[in-house]
């Protein structure tokens, strides 16, 4: 973790649950891909509202990043870097773009927790996301559907 603030609140967690004190240090990560969304996200979360989170699995690949697992932690901040609360990972799911339902996407918290703007939001996001790699989405291209709980903020 080479954020202070992210540091700082995984120490006073770790102060409450000694339990973990063993546990790898938790990834901090900020949702999307720009600052509106990010800071709604992360509020959302705050509110008990956003529980979950659905990274591409390509994009993951691409970027050589390692699938999340059960039991992790992580760290999530502002935009600006700023740790507002610490999320335990509790379910990984892989899961074709198009087999995506109602439950999810209101677990997902965000808009209208509808299908139809889970869709639309998440679509744009990994155009985006892909773009950089001259990739595109597709219906059936693999989402990691990461269900998780807070557990401090």
């Amino acid at each position: 973790m080479d954020n202070a603030s992210a540091r700082n609140m995984w120490g006073d967690y770790l102060d409450q649950h000694l339990e973990d004190a063993f546990v790898d240090a938790p990834k901090t990560i900020h949702f999307c891909d720009n600052k509106k969304d990010a800071n709604e996200c992360v509020d959302l979360v705050l509110k008990n509202i956003k529980k979950a989170t659905s990274p591409s699995l390509l994009g993951l690949q691409l970027r050589n990043e390692p699938l999340p697992k059960i039991g992790d932690f992580l760290v999530i901040t502002d935009w600006d870097g700023k740790a507002k609360c610490i999320v335990k990972t509790t379910a990984v799911k892989l899961k074709p773009m198009f087999s995506i339902d109602e439950t999810y996407a209101r677990k997902e918290g965000e808009g209208d927790k509808s299908l139809a703007y889970w869709k639309k939001t998440h679509w744009e996001y990994y155009t985006r996301e892909l773009s950089e790699f001259n990739r595109e989405p597709r219906e059936s291209m693999i989402v990691v559907c990461q269900e998780f709980e807070k557990v401090f903020d």
